[in-house]
């Protein structure tokens, strides 16, 4: 076992052991490796400053936020800065065109958008405006970077040629208060031993929380060494995630097998953050406007939660017993979500104030059977309305067996209306979310059924 972190930075090896491990990656570039064309402005993985690429194991290089990362989540990994990316393509395409006025984002942007290059040759519209989602810019307006991207050659060589190294991560290693075991016995031992554990993967909300709230958990500990907690599968009619898979790969994984879900994960997050947080994560971390939650609760999803008495299955519904309340052992972890795949008449809702990049203020899923112009029977979840995302038991039993039509969903939007309780806070005032708890439902009828 290692007492050591080990991790290569634009194909150097370098290594961080005791207090500089907990350090953040921006700033361990920034003030140690002496890279500091990293810019640091946000810190909670917000503007895309920061941006580096990042590569586990064989899988391409991807941009994610230094900023809200900590070293102690990149053993094994290799890291490539804007320093490690030269002259390239798609910076002497930013020059001709103008890219960058007071350049403090130009870095962050070179970086995400060579990331697009990893994967293909050239790029069309819809690639360049998804890919650049996490990166914020106050003085060009993007129509030059977006030029710059699309007019760019095709490089001549990928990154992951350019910096082929890897580094063995099969080891354990333990530093101070931080654990990354290899296998999930060893995590499950580590985390009864240790009260009040907190488990980082992407960590894109701990991060932020460290930066902005002095944040110190008693101790930490990472899955990501644990093999068995990357699969990611069809387990025919559902979707098996590990809790080691990122938001990213799964809706890369269900772009056909379950297009409205993958159409709310297009606009849940940037790349950054899609690239590090983890489907398993948003549902640990129990937020009532988690944008995925809607569709496991209607879908029925199941987690499969493994402690040192062994492992049992929950139904997410019966997992979350109130605010951040969790049915969850001190010794437990989740270890996979198993995601059906719904083919019922399905529609998810995502309502925030800007379209991406956003938190939501409300979330909803509505899920019907119907046959001969009639409801056989009717599914609904909302989040944002209570401590916890909720399902509405009287709206659905009132559409069970109703005519499908526009004054059925009215009156359903105000049964609705009645079984929530929202509160008002910085996203919304309680009456607003009453409002859309009640509006969604014809919304529904006129987009879906009308």
């Amino acid at each position: 076992m290692r007492n050591h972190i080990r991790f290569l930075v634009n194909g150097r090896e370098h290594r961080a052991a005791g207090p500089t491990a907990f350090t953040t990656l921006a700033n361990y570039l920034r003030y140690d490796a002496a890279a500091t064309g990293t810019k640091i402005v946000c810190e909670e993985g917000d503007c895309g400053a920061c941006t580096v690429l990042i590569r586990r194991g064989d899988a391409d290089f991807v941009p994610v936020n230094s900023c809200i990362l900590s070293l102690i989540q990149l053993d094994g990994t290799s890291i490539v800065t804007v320093e490690g990316l030269g002259m390239n393509a798609v910076q002497q395409s930013m020059i001709a065109n103008h890219g960058a006025q007071c350049g403090y984002c130009t870095p962050g942007f070179v970086v995400a958008m060579s990331a697009l290059f990893e994967t293909c040759d050239r790029v069309d519209e819809k690639q360049v405006r998804d890919g650049l989602t996490g990166n914020l810019c106050r003085c060009t307006g993007y129509e030059p970077i977006i030029k710059a991207a699309l007019t760019a050659p095709p490089p001549p060589a990928k990154l992951r040629d350019l910096y082929p190294q890897t580094l063995d991560d099969d080891e354990p290693v333990r530093v101070d208060g931080f654990f990354a075991p290899t296998t999930l016995a060893d995590a499950i031992r580590f985390k009864r031993d240790n009260p009040g554990c907190t488990i980082v993967q992407g960590a894109t909300d701990v991060g932020v929380w460290i930066n902005k709230r002095a944040f110190a958990a008693p101790a930490m500990l990472s899955l990501a060494k644990i093999r068995e907690l990357h699969e990611l599968r069809d387990d025919g009619g559902a979707i098996v995630a590990g809790a080691n898979v990122t938001l990213a790969a799964f809706e890369t994984f269900i772009k056909d097998k379950i297009p409205e879900l993958h159409g709310i994960l297009n606009i849940f997050g940037s790349p950054q953050i899609k690239n590090a947080g983890t489907l398993v994560g948003n549902i640990a971390n129990g937020s009532p406007i988690g944008d995925t939650l809607p569709y496991l609760f209607v879908a029925g999803a199941e987690l499969d939660l493994a402690g040192t008495a062994g492992t049992r299955t929950v139904a997410i519904a019966d997992f979350y017993l109130g605010y951040k309340k969790f049915d969850l052992r001190a010794d437990e972890i989740i270890t996979r979500v198993r995601v059906p795949v719904v083919a019922d008449t399905l529609k998810l809702y995502k309502v925030s104030r800007r379209k991406d990049l956003d938190i939501s203020a409300f979330t909803a899923a509505i899920r019907l059977r119907t046959s001969d112009g009639h409801i056989n029977a009717a599914t609904i979840a909302y989040g944002g309305v209570a401590p916890t995302v909720v399902r509405l038991p009287k709206t659905e039993a009132f559409l069970a067996g109703k005519a499908i039509s526009l004054q059925t969903f009215e009156e359903a939007g105000r049964i609705a209306r009645g079984e929530v309780k929202p509160i008002s806070d910085v996203r919304g005032s309680a009456e607003y979310r009453a409002q859309l708890a009640e509006n969604i439902l014809p919304k529904f009828y006129y987009e879906v059924l009308a």
